[in-house]
């Protein structure tokens, strides 16, 4: 099957009845359960959290982390 030509929901259909069929709908339940949508503003909580590093201070703080 080339799924490429497949719409994605047609694709997701696809993939819940494979997970079901392997899993059981137990084992397709805890699958799902692993996956949140999330909330928040993500790129705008970023920004907070990196407004006063910069690209070298970051890499500092990586290579001392390392040792």
């Amino acid at each position: 099957m080339n799924v490429q030509h497949l719409p994605l929901d047609r694709i997701r259909t696809l993939g819940l009845e494979a997970l079901a069929r392997e899993l059981g709908p137990v084992g397709l339940a805890r699958f799902l359960q692993q996956f949140e949508t999330g909330s928040g503003d993500y790129t705008r909580a970023r920004a907070d959290w990196l407004k006063e590093e910069d690209v070298k201070t970051l890499a500092d703080k990586v290579t001392k982390a390392r040792k």
